[in-house]
């Protein structure tokens, strides 16, 4: 994020200067002073403490809560899925992603029975809060679907300050106006941004960090893209998990289908973190569990196995479909963005920034016995400020949920 665009008129040395001491400010936060007395985890870096949606698929006027353990819960239909979909679709514009690849089928977020205004036009809006250093900052999206897809409108605020808008201005054009807060000589800047591309995201592009007005615009917009982007989905297919896969991809992607190269990977780099993933896999997987390591199959590939007594060695493949996504659920709350296929703010260091994990239907094919260790495993890891889990969960794992220290179920009613 603290590249600077080639084209910046403001990069001086005096900005540089004032950027590289912004940057260090965002990086560290105030000084710690212990943990808070009411004994709320605190957070290594800025997170996601708010999720709206003004318009989106089910939702109108919609205010979702998130702490650093929490379950979306309620009847089918009641919004669950898509609220974790909107939070998904704010983190990949954080990331930089276009609107097209976001939202590749639009319309299914246009809340139904939305009418078109006078000038046909329908979309939706969602935003969120990210809590940091800067306090608490508010991003609202204005997404068009029709006639065309268009960021229409984007407002970042914090301080009680309106630091950056964008207003479609020329409907024909591929633009958006936009205004940034700048406290100095000229109040406002005003300049063209992409429409099919989160302004905040640019902004560390685009404002020198000369003024004091310019520094709150940055350190805000800053907060919000590290919060966005340091966020993994995961959805892991046991059908995929099964095969064996070459050596050497390190990184678990999204649907965790190359286990069996990252625990070859855990066992041989992260000991501490490899013995937890076997006491957690010896709590929730049937049978005796004494190890989980690797054997090179004769073409090369490598095929994830379970250690038994004796030595026996039992293929992961053999493990049901809910042993599976227990065994991947609980890897991804042990291991941290060096491990994870994500875009992470590599300008931050690991250790100021704090993971959120979004996983849509926690408990599916899972019994109660691993939703419980799942969800204790969740909140002792999440103890550190490290991680954050946000995910859907039928009313059976919510109600285990309720009952778990450091929890919060959120209850989508009709």
């Amino acid at each position: 994020m603290t590249a600077r665009c080639p084209e910046n008129p403001w990069a001086t040395p005096e900005a540089t200067a004032a950027r590289e001491a912004r940057n260090e400010a965002v990086r560290t936060g105030p000084p710690r002073t212990g943990p808070p007395r009411n004994g709320a985890v605190r957070s290594a870096g800025p997170v996601v403490t708010e999720l709206r949606l003004s318009a989106f698929a089910s939702h109108r006027g919609t205010v979702l809560p998130v702490g650093p353990l929490t379950l979306f819960a309620g009847a089918g239909g009641s919004g669950k899925s898509s609220a974790l979909r909107a939070y998904e679709a704010l983190a990949r514009l954080g990331a930089g992603d276009p609107l097209d690849e976001v939202f590749p089928d639009p319309d299914a977020y246009v809340p139904e029975r939305a009418g078109p205004d006078t000038q046909g036009r329908r979309g939706f809006r969602i935003g969120c809060t990210a809590t940091g250093p800067a306090g608490p900052v508010r991003l609202d999206l204005a997404v068009q679907v029709e006639p065309a897809l268009r960021i229409v409108g984007e407002r970042l605020t914090g301080g009680g300050e309106t630091l950056l808008t964008t207003a479609l201005r020329d409907p024909r054009g591929s633009t958006v106006q936009a205004a940034w807060h700048t406290a100095g000589t000229v109040p406002v800047t005003r300049a063209p941004l992409p429409d099919d591309l989160l302004g905040t995201a640019l902004l560390p592009l685009r404002v020198a960090g000369t003024t004091e007005g310019q520094l709150r615009v940055l350190a805000a917009a800053e907060q919000m893209v590290v919060a966005l982007r340091s966020v993994f989905v995961c959805e892991p297919q046991p059908q995929r998990m099964r095969a064996p896969v070459p050596g050497g991809e390190g990184r678990l992607r999204r649907d965790c289908d190359n286990l069996a190269a990252v625990l070859e990977r855990t066992h041989t780099q992260c000991g501490q973190r490899h013995a937890r993933l076997v006491a957690a896999a010896a709590a929730g997987c049937a049978g005796t569990v004494r190890g989980l390591g690797v054997e090179r199959l004769p073409d090369g590939l490598l095929r994830a196995v379970v250690e038994r007594d004796g030595g026996h060695l039992t293929p992961v493949g053999r493990l049901g479909d809910g042993e599976l996504r227990y065994l991947a659920l609980a890897l991804v709350l042990l291991t941290g963005p060096g491990v994870l296929a994500m875009d992470a703010a590599a300008e931050v260091p690991s250790a100021m920034q704090t993971l959120t994990v979004l996983v849509d239907g926690l408990d599916r094919d899972l019994d109660g016995r691993q939703v419980a260790e799942l969800l204790a495993l969740a909140a002792s890891v999440g103890s550190t400020g490290h991680l954050r889990l946000v995910g859907t969960a039928a009313e059976a794992a919510a109600a285990r949920a309720r009952g778990t220290a450091g929890a919060t179920v959120v209850d989508l009613g009709p």
